[in-house]
């Protein structure tokens, strides 16, 4: 065995360990002092990034079973039954700190690596989505500009790694404040199709069977990657490049078709991608799930550097790899596969039956310890909580304590945000109809659509948060991400069934942030619950803050719904000139965290708007079965900017004007974001009864407002050419993003 490392203060500094943590190492290794590639084991499995150490504790008891959800969380990706033998596999994930370090290669290697966590699990990935927070980009000062390159970076980076892969982009979300001017959020999210019975798992077990790399050679990118996630950002931070690793997207799709006829055979128990952590974390999770052993030779590992050592070998988070754990025999079957697809393959060791992992170096054994308590025993910490101290100031304020702004000058600030406006110039970088299964694609608003080809449905998904709400109110807010996921994916005409999430919050280790956190993940159980939408996969990221500052709450959720027949795949534009607007829902006058306070006076206050869920269960209802019945034109829900801005997106969208007149307690509450509320556009005198005869049925308050029609988006005494309109919507995003170019 390799001898225990010298200088252990400054090692275990640099490796993210407490003395307190290092005692339990000691204890584990019955005394033992451990040498450098063990420190590096255990630094990589309990950081933050693979234990949830910090969260663990507040993430135990989210919902997560229901009748169709086949595997929950704990896998790759989680899996939910769609119907006919056929399978959704989705789950989201971060990759915020290398994106900020290095936007092109930390958004790709966020997308390769959401894409092997699906086809790992034996499915076909057939969309992605993102979620993308930035900071200030309007302006001419070094913030600015920086924003504006970090999100042409990230873009492309998306874009490029997606593009090459073949799976389509077809949604997500961009939203922009200054509390992410010093750590963006690149969320990548990713769903693939499989048979029911051809799911495959992330397990090694069978003593005697051969553990084998398959993919891309281990190089020393990434190294720290899964620690240096673990941090917060400071001024040194951009020497942090070295812990970024570099996709291939090419090798990977290599990497997608070989492990799709892989599984095609029975020659395998189990298989891992190696994300985080790489050999490391595969390596003790597959084994830690069986309580198998595994021996492993370091020397066989295929290196892409001279002079790499066992340290680099397990900690190195080179793309584009998977561990398997194949049947003893069919060695030579898996390896003329993998070379057949000009990969790398190797066989490196094989299950033992001794619980351990017992790591070699030519012969040399320089690792020895016990699987479970490292995969299984990280520390879970009861970090101290405390609510905000800001709390009482931003709900104390209200939209009443700022100086009037005339409805017109209003309507046009809010239309030209950047919250608002449509974001082409992102989208237009994505392939978004490759494969052909695409009903819905991005800038048709609401959620977007695939249809699956194997059993005629649709699949509606959606990603969203309003970080605003989430930071006047971390538990309603995150509550409501819930909500308007599903009020998106219902739109389309979809039933939604299961979330993914991804939660974004700062550093943990300070008390404030530790109680958003834990109020966050209420919301979302208590969210999921009443509405039945059960968490099936999902990640946590912490540490985002720079200098101190932590970004706002931001738990990204992802809503997959299912549609029962592709054809029916709701719009959310106007359709038909002459038709008839419906509002269902009831107008409060509620401002709290809103884009109008936000956009007019440059603050984020307020209480957040109230929310029923049974009135929103009730508005799905409406929209789905009016849609079955085929009642609907196009259904929009109605959110940032209210029913002023909701319509305006779908007169330009659908390229049709929109008269709309109808009473309001007070004339600024066109632009309020009351929950709960859609509006609908109906053909017929008919439709328009039938529908209002099921919302009055539901309890629903629905109201006839107006017409699809004319030269212009007239909503009450707001007035604006639709061309006008169009040019704001369309073209103010790539004017802002270029300006530098």
């Amino acid at each position: 065995m390799s001898q225990p490392v010298e200088n252990l203060d400054e090692v275990l500094k640099s490796h993210k360990l407490s003395k307190e943590e290092y005692e339990d190492i000691l204890r584990i290794l019955d005394g033992r002092h451990p040498n450098i590639v063990e420190i590096g084991i255990f630094s990589a499995m309990w950081s933050e990034h693979c234990s949830y150490k910090s969260s663990k504790k507040y993430l135990n008891g989210f919902p997560t079973k229901a009748p169709w959800v086949i595997q929950g969380p704990g896998e790759n990706a989680g899996v939910i039954d769609i119907g006919d033998g056929m399978a959704a596999v989705f789950k989201m994930e971060s990759h915020n700190h290398p994106s900020y370090i290095e936007p092109f290669q930390g958004a790709a290697t966020g997308v390769g690596g959401i894409l092997r966590d699906i086809f790992t699990m034996g499915a076909r990935p057939v969309a992605n989505l993102n979620a993308l927070r930035f900071g200030k980009v309007r302006g001419n000062d070094e913030t600015a500009k920086y924003q504006r390159h970090l999100v042409r970076g990230v873009v492309d980076g998306i874009g490029s790694y997606g593009n090459c892969m073949g799976v389509p982009t077809i949604g997500g979300e961009v939203s922009f404040d200054e509390s992410y001017n010093g750590n963006i959020l690149v969320n990548a999210f990713s769903l693939g199709l499989v048979k029911t019975d051809e799911i495959f798992l992330g397990v090694a077990s069978g003593v005697g069977n051969p553990v084998m790399y398959v993919g891309s050679k281990t190089g020393r990118d990434g190294l720290g990657g899964a620690v240096m996630s673990s941090d917060s950002f400071t001024e040194e931070s951009k020497s942090l490049r070295p812990t970024v690793q570099v996709g291939d997207p090419f090798t990977e799709k290599l990497l997608l078709e070989a492990c799709l006829e892989l599984f095609k055979t029975d020659a395998i128990v189990g298989i891992q991608d190696m994300g985080a952590a790489g050999l490391t974390s595969s390596s003790f999770e597959m084994a830690g799930k069986t309580g198998a052993g595994l021996r492993m030779d370091l020397d066989k590992v295929p290196a892409r550097e001279e002079g790499m050592t066992p340290y680099d070998f397990m900690l190195s988070e080179s793309q584009e790899r998977m561990l398997i754990c194949a049947k003893k025999g069919r060695e030579q079957e898996i390896i003329d596969i993998f070379e057949k697809w000009e990969l790398d393959v190797a066989v490196i060791g094989e299950v033992t039956d001794t619980a351990r992992m017992e790591l070699f170096w030519h012969g040399e054994k320089v690792c020895d310890m016990p699987i479970a308590p490292v995969s299984e025993e990280a520390p879970v910490l009861d970090r101290p909580t405390k609510r905000p101290a800001y709390l009482d100031e931003v709900n104390a304020k209200s939209v009443d304590d700022f100086t009037p702004i005339e409805n017109q000058e209003a309507y046009e600030k809010l239309l030209a945000s950047l919250e608002v406006v449509d974001k082409a110039w992102v989208y237009n970088q994505y392939d978004s109809m490759v494969q052909t299964n695409t009903t819905k694609h991005p800038g048709s608003l609401d959620a977007s659509a695939i249809r699956v080809k194997e059993n005629g449905k649709a699949l509606a998904m959606s990603s969203d948060c309003n970080p605003r709400y989430c930071y006047i109110d971390p538990k309603g807010g995150a509550a409501l991400a819930v909500v308007e996921s599903g009020r998106n994916v219902a739109m389309t005409g979809a039933r939604p069934l299961s979330i993914t999430d991804c939660l974004n919050y700062g550093n943990p280790e300070n008390p404030e942030v530790m109680w958003q956190f834990a109020e966050g993940c209420e919301g979302i159980k208590e969210a999921c619950s009443a509405l039945d939408t059960p968490v099936v996969s999902g990640n946590v990221s912490l540490y985002n803050e720079t200098n101190g500052v932590s970004v706002f709450p931001t738990p990204a959720i992802a809503m997959v719904g299912l549609n029962d027949d592709e054809n029916k795949v709701l719009p959310s534009s106007f359709q038909k000139e002459g038709s008839h607007i419906i509002l269902v829902g009831e107008t409060k006058g509620e401002f709290g965290g809103s884009l109008y306070i936000k956009e007019l006076y440059g603050e984020t206050v307020g209480k957040l708007p109230s929310f029923d869920y049974e009135k929103e269960l009730a508005l799905w209802e409406l929209v789905i079965e009016a849609n079955k019945k085929g009642l609907l034109l196009s259904a929009k829900d109605v959110n940032l900017g209210g029913i002023a801005i909701a319509l305006s997106k779908m007169a330009a969208v659908g390229d049709k004007g929109v008269f709309v007149d109808f009473e309001l307690e007070n004339a600024r509450d066109i632009f309020d974001e009351s929950q709960s509320r859609a509006l609908l556009e109906v053909g017929s005198i008919e439709d328009l009864d039938a529908v209002m005869a099921m919302a009055n049925e539901l309890g629903l308050k629905a109201e006839v407002i107006g017409n699809v029609g004319g030269k212009d988006v007239k909503v009450n005494e707001v007035v604006m050419p639709l061309d006008r309109v169009k040019d704001i919507y369309f073209n103010t995003f790539a004017r802002t993003i270029e300006q530098d170019l």
